[in-house]
């Protein structure tokens, strides 16, 4: 079986960033494709699962167990399940990032800071 969707199908309300739950299209991988100017990002989550990233364009500060990382177009980073982590875009543009879920399912905890 073979699905093809479109991002804009996936679009979150009145936001530019998409989520794709895999479950719902045969998939056992989930994910969100960011689209956020600079200050924008989740709040502190964990995931019962990995999570990896792959920054598109732009940058990203990402908090993860109390250290700051930045990642640049061009990085991958993967996070390991159950880290409390967040990220912030920022810098000159949007940032573009797809926060792939190893799971059809996405499951988060969100987490006081």
């Amino acid at each position: 079986m073979i699905t093809i969707t479109d991002r804009n199908q996936t679009l979150l309300p009145g936001s530019a960033t998409a989520k794709f739950i895999g479950a719902e299209h045969g998939a056992d991988v989930s994910f969100f494709w960011v689209d956020v100017p600079a200050g924008k990002g989740p709040d502190l989550h964990r995931h019962p699962y990995t999570e990896t990233w792959v920054v598109l364009a732009g940058e990203a500060r990402i908090e993860a167990d109390g250290e700051s990382f930045a990642a640049h177009a061009g990085n991958i980073v993967t996070v390991a399940a159950e880290t409390v982590h967040r990220f912030r875009s920022f810098g000159g543009g949007n940032l573009q990032m797809l926060c792939i879920h190893a799971s059809p399912e996405i499951i988060q905890e969100f987490v006081a800071g």
